[in-house]
């Protein structure tokens, strides 16, 4: 996923001069020119303060009706959530799943939605100093969470909407699911004052506006990925960039955990895969790689947040490090050395060799057994050691070992020179909106879904500009306006816009090595993308966007988040 597709070869060389940014990576992004630092002081709630416009959320919601006084949260704030049928949580109180703050919903259903309180509690208590309680005692005051049917039936709000509606009572969060409510939640945290997300107490006034929003997505796939074979990134660094996923609404992490330069999952019928080939990267580093234990918190960490991991295992090509840990996957019985460089295309799978399936399928099975959700993502992308041939051949296999355990295939659009399966989903990372791509338009029109990760709009490692100190630019500069101003709808010309499953920002770590480098990456950016994946085509207007993005850039200081401060958006700091 490295290079703009073309007919052809697409074997490119990276310039030399590209390799400097690696080298530039262990620069504190604080330092970056452009760079918006992290908050250094703790800024204080001026007086006579307005509440956030309903409308001025990322993603832009489906339907804002401003209306009445605003909420105000203070010391007796409760935050109420559906009982169940047995205790309680920490107040003891008892309840049902008919409580006021409840509505329909199982117990479990009701318990997951406590958890959404319990974290929004969490994240409320430090900065407001009030306790907050969270109870699911009856009442009509407070922030509510509330499980019910609409009026209208589930299929109004689908499985991800919600409804917020804001009372000088009350601020009310409905949904059919515990994942509308945890997006109603994103909502109206981005609704509170950005100090909001200080882990110190700051002074209020603590409100949200008046009126009611309405919003669900439009599409079910909004993704980004992670990519953290090129360099490792640790649990801890993936976790917090799914909470920054999370609050703009994106529910897929996609990790590409396997490469040439590194294999980062644990497999017990194939060890050396982690502790060999796991044990370097991109510039010779230690590398490192997830335990089943790891992985398994990862996911659970995510599915918290309403995110469903989509594990990446790339085949047939970038498999250095898998080939380098066993001799036996090597069509002459020779195993490669480690790669710690960029280049791509040089490596493929012994497709002919029987024993290549039996590792396909011990690491298929062993993946698919930890991964609660549907997909597995199986690469496919650059492999052009293996002719078109044994492409179709290997993929052919491949595809019905997903399916024999159980989960969907996701495949980068080279997949669709080959033959994809019923069901298979197709990922188009180029740049030219299929032009270029006649297999992609063609499996479309017969029923293949697309998720759009166009290199020149959607790929965050493309340089803003060429001053950028880190990411590449083969797929050209990409500025904050370029990420956003297109439709997904529309993108593939020739393609069914029912086709399209979603959008996904996919991160290439070629130059970044920690997080605050990914950061740098994503921001701007990500909130633009996870915005094409939610809010409705008639709402995408770039030049309305890019007020709502400036509003962001003090959050995302409390946040500390240092960002690319790109000319194109009206920054606070440039007001006046």
């Amino acid at each position: 996923m490295n290079e703009a597709p073309s007919k052809g070869s697409l074997v490119r060389r990276i310039r030399p001069l590209l390799i400097c940014a690696v080298l530039l990576a262990a620069t504190a992004t604080a330092t970056m020119p452009g760079a918006y630092p992290a908050a250094a002081a703790e800024p204080s709630g001026p007086a006579g303060e307005e509440p956030t416009p309903l409308g001025q959320v990322i993603p832009a919601p489906l339907s804002v009706q401003e209306k009445g006084e605003p909420f105000t949260i203070d010391e007796r704030t409760v935050i109420r959530v559906p009982g169940t049928s047995g205790k309680s949580g920490s107040d003891g109180a008892s309840g049902s799943s008919a409580s006021s703050a409840g509505g329909a919903g199982t117990d479990r259903e009701s318990r997951k939605a406590r958890g959404v309180g319990d974290r929004l509690a969490e994240l409320l208590r430090p900065s407001t100093g009030f306790a907050l309680p969270v109870t699911a005692k009856p009442g009509a005051d407070g922030i509510q969470l509330r499980l019910e049917d609409d009026g209208k039936g589930k299929s109004a709000l689908g499985g991800e909407g919600y409804r917020l509606e804001v009372t000088e009572q009350a601020a009310v969060v409905s949904a059919p699911t515990t994942a509308g409510l945890f997006h109603g939640v994103q909502t109206l945290r981005q609704l509170l004052p950005p100090r909001v997300e200080s882990k110190t107490e700051q002074p209020g006034p603590w409100q949200v506006a008046g009126g009611t929003i309405t919003d669900k997505p439009r599409y079910g796939y909004r993704g980004a990925m992670l990519d953290v074979s090129r360099h490792f990134f640790g649990v801890d660094e993936v976790k917090r960039y799914i909470d920054q996923l999370a609050l703009y609404k994106v529910n897929k992490l996609h990790l590409h955990l396997s490469d040439d330069q590194g294999w980062r999952i644990a497999i017990d019928s194939w060890p050396r895969l982690a502790t060999y080939g796991g044990g370097t990267e991109v510039g010779g580093g230690p590398g490192g790689y997830y335990t089943k234990a790891d992985y398994r918190e990862i996911v659970r960490y995510a599915g918290e947040r309403e995110l469903t991991v989509v594990p990446e295992i790339d085949m047939p090509g970038h498999t250095n490090a898998a080939l380098a840990s066993y001799a036996e996957l090597n069509c002459d019985g020779v195993a490669p050395p480690r790669y710690t460089g960029i280049e791509v295309g040089f490596s493929s799978l012994c497709v002919p060799l029987e024993r290549t399936y039996d590792f396909v399928d011990d690491v298929v099975r062993e993946l698919a057994e930890m991964t609660p959700g549907p997909y597995l993502h199986i690469g496919g992308d650059e492999a052009h050691e293996t002719s078109p041939e044994d492409y179709a051949a290997f993929m052919e296999r491949a595809q019905k070992t997903v399916a024999r355990y159980g989960k969907k295939v996701i495949g980068w659009h080279q997949l669709a020179e080959a033959e994809p399966a019923e069901g298979a989903v197709v990922q188009y990372w180029g740049t030219s909106g299929a032009a270029d791509e006649p297999e992609v338009v063609e499996a479309a029109r017969k029923g293949t879904r697309l998720i759009l990760s166009p290199a020149n709009r959607a790929y965050l490692d493309m340089q803003y500009n060429e001053d950028t100190p880190l990411g590449l630019h083969w797929a050209g500069y990409v500025e904050a306006q370029q990420s956003y101003d297109w439709d997904p709808g529309s993108y593939i010309e020739g393609a069914p816009e029912d086709a399209v499953m979603g959008v996904e920002a996919p991160l290439w770590s070629e130059t970044l090595e920690n997080s605050d480098h990914i950061e740098f990456m994503a921001f701007p950016r990500l909130p633009g993308i996870a915005e094409l994946g939610w809010s409705s085509a008639a709402s995408l207007d770039w030049d309305a966007y890019r007020v709502r993005l400036a509003q962001q850039a003090p959050r995302w200081e409390q946040l500390g988040i240092g960002f690319w401060r790109s000319p194109q958006v009206p920054w606070p700091a440039d007001e006046g």
